[in-house]
């Protein structure tokens, strides 16, 4: 079980409610940080994913181990929050 989950997102990202959608149908609570409103932590999305897209899903584990999910990837994420 993840202890923390947090959704990088923009207002016009098709996939960010896709991700949204998906962690809510499993029953996890997640923290949304939209990019549009807070453009100060796009470089320390860029520099934990690598990626200039959204979203970006980071899953930190029990242990602190964090999980990276770049779009709407659910064979990347369902192993993540498993």
């Amino acid at each position: 079980m993840p202890k923390n989950i947090t959704i990088y997102t923009t207002n016009t990202c098709s996939y960010c409610p896709m991700v949204k959608q998906y962690l809510a149908s499993k029953g996890l609570a997640y923290d949304e940080v939209n990019l549009e409103e807070h453009p100060d932590q796009q470089a320390k999305v860029f520099e934990m994913s690598g990626a200039l897209t959204v979203p970006v899903t980071i899953v930190t584990k029990q242990d602190d181990t964090k999980d990276v999910v770049i779009g709407y990837n659910l064979s990347r994420l369902a192993p993540a929050i498993a």
